[in-house]
């Protein structure tokens, strides 16, 4: 899995961020985490309370609140962060759902992101996937304020769809977070592309946290948990172990990049456009 650590840096604009890259998650290792800086904020993988596939989620699945959410509040509580928990299967009203959810340094919960777009895929001879078999799509955008700036959520195959960071761009967004779990095919063909590219479009930070490789999963993980400046550079990079990296959320970079290309202000709505209709 992998925790990412946002602290404040006194009278600048910016923000550290941390990522741990690790193949299991557990309440000890979010605190250990937390507590390595003076942190302000905290991530971690896609369905860590549960393997990943589609005969796993029925039976890891929780309500939210519930056992693992509550931990999540605990941990943000007793550390004084911001936690963006990965997500876990949640059950809700006889469905279930990819659900990420964010608490603050009080411990109350922030936002709640359900996947929007499911994971069915079929590459012949590579890899065939199903969320759809057992998963319902979420059907809003999450953002969060942080007293650093605003955040937008994603959820592993959400960031394929240019429209929903584009929207997270238009409302003020400066950093999205994808938690995600690409495999050893899409990964090393499409997982920094897509992060580059977000980057790029929307002239935004974008970080990704993925778990560390595990041959011996039935899913095997790319890794490769990254960050990518507006500029789309990639300024921290995991490799497939456990690892932890540092990435600096520079604000003051990014308006330097916004005035020296001002696309937001160039788009031609006359012309075309892109809306939040929920």
């Amino acid at each position: 899995m992998i925790c990412a650590v946002c602290s404040s840096v006194p009278a600048q604009p910016h923000a550290l961020l941390q990522l741990i890259q690790i193949f299991t998650c557990s309440s000890e290792s979010v605190v250990s985490a937390s507590l390595a800086l003076p942190c302000k904020s905290s991530k971690m993988k896609e369905c860590f309370n549960s393997p990943y596939g589609t005969q796993y989620f029925k039976e890891y699945a929780e309500k939210i609140p519930g056992e693992s959410t509550q931990k999540l509040s605990e941990v943000a509580k007793e550390c004084s962060i911001y936690l963006v928990g990965g997500s876990i299967p949640e059950e809700d009203g006889g469905k279930l759902y990819n659900t990420c959810t964010v608490f603050g340094p009080d411990g109350a919960i922030l936002a709640k992101h359900r996947k929007i777009h499911l994971f069915d895929i079929d590459v012949p001879g590579k890899i065939q996937f199903k969320e759809s078999e057992t998963l319902s799509p979420g059907d809003s955008f999450s953002m969060f304020d942080t007293p650093y700036c605003k955040v937008g959520l994603g959820i592993c195959y959400d960031i394929r769809f240019a429209e929903l960071a584009q929207i997270y761009g238009q409302k003020g967004c400066q950093l999205l977070i994808y938690p995600g779990a690409f495999n050893m095919t899409t990964g090393p063909a499409h997982w920094e592309l897509l992060q580059r590219g977000r980057a790029v479009d929307n002239q935004v930070y974008v970080a990704t946290v993925s778990p560390a490789r595990d041959e011996k999963a039935s899913y095997i993980a790319w890794g490769h948990s990254t960050v990518v400046n507006p500029w789309g550079e990639v300024i921290a990079k995991a490799g497939a172990e456990e690892t932890v990296i540092y990435s600096d959320i520079d604000l003051k970079k990014l308006a330097e990049i916004r005035q020296q290309i001002p696309i937001l202000s160039q788009k031609r709505y006359d012309l075309y456009g892109i809306e939040m209709k929920k």
